[in-house]
């Protein structure tokens, strides 16, 4: 008797094991999905403006997946620390990278990264996107981009050029491009310290988001001349486009997206992105957006072959052009 107990317990423990084993060989399903938290890499620091988008959608999200998205702000080398986390991550849904222009399109060429944007990501979704704002100290002799452009080509000396990194430094160096003028760029360690020394007179330019630069621009304490896209920003109607100011196809305009490790099953994607549309519908969400100067891309854009075929075709328009630019990671 005692021994068919020991050998009952036995084939227990084996069963229970091997039902263990079983259970992590088995696929993830998006019936079960999310059974916890989770997690969104934001590749800037808390309080910016990347970080304020990621805080808005991941909130919403919680309430449609019926689980919390937890931001967890992970800086430095130009996000390349953040999307080789989620790289590394297990390909399971619970770990979201929140992609932007500057980490995904120029990052990837202007640093030597440990994962490969196309082998190492899943796509799920394209969120917004925003122009950027030519911004100038007030003591520049110009009203407008055509008078700055004629400033800029009668000056010898280089201008100070304010630069986060990423983004503005391809704009700056467009810039340059276009009207010849001498450029040297001032690294900063993100675009609100950069404003404050524009704010004090030791910058001459700055390519800035719309919502950081309207205020300042309404206030007199600084200038601003054109947004770099074929359309006015809604947060800023009274300032014109590029074309419209005098540097046709000065166009750029970054975006924010969300990723999933590769491999991560279509259903949990499709979990995820329907989660994000929720959100990017949402009246309060997209008031929110709106506010900080986000322009919520189009429903037929929000899915993930949407995505995965916009960011193609934005490597192959802008990975030649820095790297004719030679721009270096600061």
């Amino acid at each position: 008797m005692l021994m068919n107990k020991v050998i009952h317990a036995a084939l227990a423990s084996i069963a229970i094991f091997a039902g263990a084993i079983f259970a992590d060989d088995m696929p993830v399903s998006a019936q079960d999905f999310p059974s916890r938290p989770v997690t969104m890499i934001v590749p800037f620091a808390a309080g910016g403006p990347t970080d304020t988008i990621a805080r808005v959608i991941a909130d919403r999200m919680g309430r449609s997946l019926g689980q919390a998205v937890v931001i967890e702000n992970v800086t430095g080398a130009g996000g390349t620390i953040a999307a080789g986390r989620v790289a590394r991550a297990a390909a399971d849904g619970y770990t979201l990278d929140l992609a932007t222009w500057s980490t995904h399109v120029v990052t990837p060429v202007i640093y030597k990264v440990p994962y490969d944007v196309f082998r190492d990501f899943d796509p799920v979704i394209w969120l917004t996107q925003t122009p950027l704002l030519l911004v100038s100290k007030t003591d520049i002799p110009a009203n407008n981009l055509k008078e700055l452009i004629a400033w800029l080509k009668a000056d010898a000396n280089a201008v100070l050029l304010g630069s986060a990194g990423g983004t503005d430094q391809v704009a700056g160096y467009l810039l340059q491009q276009q009207t010849g003028a001498q450029i040297q760029v001032v690294p900063y360690r993100g675009l609100a310290p950069a404003m404050q020394d524009l704010l004090a007179g030791r910058l001459d330019l700055l390519f800035d988001q719309p919502s950081d630069a309207v205020p300042q621009i309404r206030s007199g304490d600084i200038k601003g001349y054109a947004v770099t896209a074929n359309k006015r920003a809604a947060i800023a109607p009274d300032v014109p486009t590029v074309d419209e100011a005098g540097l046709p196809g000065l166009h750029l305009t970054p975006w924010h997206s969300l990723w999933v490790p590769k491999g991560t099953p279509k259903d949990i994607v499709a979990r995820l992105n329907a989660a994000s549309m929720d959100a990017l519908a949402d009246p309060v969400v997209r008031k929110r957006l709106a506010d900080v100067g986000q322009e919520i891309v189009s429903r037929e854009q929000q899915t993930p072959e949407a995505l995965a075929t916009y960011y193609r075709s934005e490597t192959e328009k802008w990975w030649p052009i820095i790297k004719a630019a030679g721009i270096k990671a600061e």
